[in-house]
């Protein structure tokens, strides 16, 4: 007897065990994020002047920052921060750019030739330029950094399912469902996209971390989220002026914008593998 898909699937990410690290580092971190009030064992806004910059201590595992707050608390707020920002920014650009994407390539003609002239000329901006001048005209905030970094992603889904579209239409089955009479919203809703997801969800889980990483450089340069909200690119821009004093500011919020978008980047490498209808 044959194994089901998902026998084989698993037996497939066996074979990749840095994939599942990488899956497995991200759930971590969503737990973190989902924990955080359970798991900082502090408040990250309380201040004490008596431990301005001390290193790290069991009291205090990451250290405490300029105004005496606990590293590892600012850290694990900073992870909801983080995931917030990369997941709906990603969930924005899906929900605009799969829909767009998706009848410009099923019907094609002059708005397809429009939404692909427009999308070109969106592209020509630089994703990290464009969402800081986004967020300069929306104003500072998490809101509006994530609104401006789900705007910069969208361009490259519509390509991508605009893309899928083409490719898809030729297919027996979508032929099968015309004959039969199905309408154009059936055939998208029910044939069409259903067989494109899985490849719209491994883009997804690879955009998340450029979009963390997007939201901490905006917050870095103050036009992400405002201090003393805690987050990674707000705590790197206080470390910034005490790297030799207190490295330690830098180290926790660094290593882990770096552990988070890695572990997404080889995760989204696992399920692109695990989800190649090659492999079937």
């Amino acid at each position: 007897m044959s194994l089901s898909r998902l026998q084989r699937g698993w037996h497939r990410a066996r074979r990749r065990p840095v994939a599942v690290v990488g899956a497995v580092v991200v759930l971590l971190f969503t737990a973190m994020a989902l924990g955080a009030p359970w798991i900082a064992p502090s408040d990250p806004l309380r201040t004490d002047w008596s431990k301005i910059r001390k290193a790290p201590t069991w009291a205090h595992p990451f250290g405490t920052d300029d105004l005496g707050r606990d590293t590892f608390s600012r850290v694990v707020w900073g992870t909801r921060i983080s995931m917030q920002a990369g997941v709906f920014s990603i969930l924005l650009a899906i929900a605009i750019g799969v829909p767009v994407g998706l009848v410009a390539g099923y019907y094609r003609g002059a708005f397809d030739q429009l939404i692909m002239r427009l999308t070109d000329a969106w592209l020509s901006f630089p994703f990290l330029i464009l969402a800081i001048g986004l967020v300069t005209i929306l104003g500072p905030s998490l809101t509006n950094a994530t609104v401006a970094i789900g705007l910069g992603a969208t361009p490259t889904y519509i390509r991508l399912t605009r893309g899928l579209v083409l490719g898809t239409q030729a297919e027996d089955y979508v032929q099968g469902a015309r004959a039969l009479g199905a309408g154009d919203g059936r055939v998208m809703a029910r044939h069409i996209l259903p067989n494109i997801a899985s490849a719209l969800l491994v883009q997804a889980t690879v955009s998340i971390p450029g979009a963390i990483i997007a939201e901490a450089i905006l917050s870095f340069l103050g036009l992400g989220v405002q201090p003393p909200s805690p987050s990674w690119g707000t705590m790197l821009s206080a470390a910034q002026q005490f790297l030799e004093a207190a490295p330690w500011m830098a180290w926790w919020p660094g290593l882990a914008i770096f552990s988070l978008t890695l572990s997404f980047n080889l995760a989204g490498d696992g399920l692109r593998d695990l989800l190649d209808p090659k492999d079937y």
